[in-house]
C-alpha cells in the first residue's frame, strides 16, 4: 500500500487498483464487471469462466490486508443485469460471505442499472462519505470532491525498450477516477480527452500509481492560466 493525499484525506493505493480510506475504515473498488467472461460465452467468445472468483479473491485479501469495514463498489459491478443469476456456487458463496463480513454498499453504474440482485449489501446510485461523493461517473458541475470510476484508466510506459500497460488513478485537487478493478477488464489511456474533460474544472491533472513501494505520478494535462 502506497499513502496518498486526496482533497485533504490521507488514503492509500491498494495493489494499484483500489483505494482504502482509513479514516472512514472504507475500502473503494470501482468496475468489478463480475461475471464478464460468462456474458461473452453466451455469444460463442469461450473465455476462462473464472473471472468473478479471482476479482472476488482480490477484494477479501484486500480486506484482509487493509482491516476495512466497509466496501464501496463504484458501479458496474456486474458486466451486465442477468450477472447476478450466472454465478456459479462457489463465486456466489464468495460474494455472501464478504457482504456478510463487511458493511457493503454497492453504487449502480450503466452496467447494472436493474441493481445487483440477491447478492447482499445495499444499492445506491451515489453516497457522500466525509464530504466526498462517490459515484459510478464523474457528474459535470459536481462541487464537492468526487470518487468515481467508469473509465478505466491505463497509462503506458516504457521498460527497458518495452511498453507496459499499468492501470492507474487520475487525480485532480477535487476529483478521482479509480482503475477498474476488475479481474477482467480493458483500459483507457489516461490522457484520453474523455477522461481529462472528466476531470474538470481543474489546474492539474496527474495520473498516479505504485512503483516499488512509492507512489509514483505522472503529468496528465495543466491549466494554461
Amino acid at each position: 500500500m502506497v499513502l496518498f493525499m486526496f482533497s485533504g484525506r490521507e488514503m492509500r493505493l491498494v495493489d494499484g487498483k483500489a483505494v482504502h480510506w482509513p479514516e472512514q475504515e472504507a475500502l473503494l473498488l470501482a468496475d468489478l464487471h463480475l461475471e464478464k467472461a460468462s456474458f461473452f460465452a453466451r455469444f460463442g467468445q469461450m473465455l476462462p469462466p473464472y473471472d468473478s472468483r479471482e476479482t472476488l479473491e482480490r477484494i477479501a485479501l484486500a480486506i484482509r490486508t487493509t482491516g476495512a469495514r466497509r466496501v464501496f463498489a463504484l458501479g458496474d459491478n456486474f458486466h451486465d443485469p442477468r450477472g447476478p443469476a450466472r454465478l456459479e456456487p462457489h463465486a456466489a458463496g464468495m460474494l455472501a460471505a464478504l457482504t456478510r463480513a463487511v458493511e457493503w454498499v454497492w453504487i449502480v453504474g450503466n452496467h447494472d442499472q436493474d441493481g445487483t440482485g440477491d447478492t447482499g449489501g445495499e444499492a445506491l446510485e451515489d453516497v457522500e462519505l466525509g464530504g466526498i461523493v462517490l459515484r459510478h461517473k464523474a457528474l459535470a458541475g459536481e462541487t464537492r470532491p468526487e470518487l468515481s470510476g467508469h473509465f478505466h484508466p491505463r497509462i503506458t510506459l516504457s521498460a527497458r525498450g518495452r511498453k507496459i500497460a499499468r492501470a492507474c488513478a487520475v487525480r485532480s485537487e477535487t476529483r478521482m477516477i479509480l482503475p477498474a478493478f476488475g479481474a477482467l477488464t480493458g483500459g483507457m489511456d489516461a490522457a484520453d480527452p474523455v477522461i481529462l474533460e472528466a476531470m474538470q474544472p481543474a489546474s492539474a491533472i496527474d495520473a498516479i500509481l505504485p512503483a516499488t513501494g512509492r507512489l509514483v505520478e505522472f503529468p496528465l494535462w495543466r491549466s494554461a492560466a
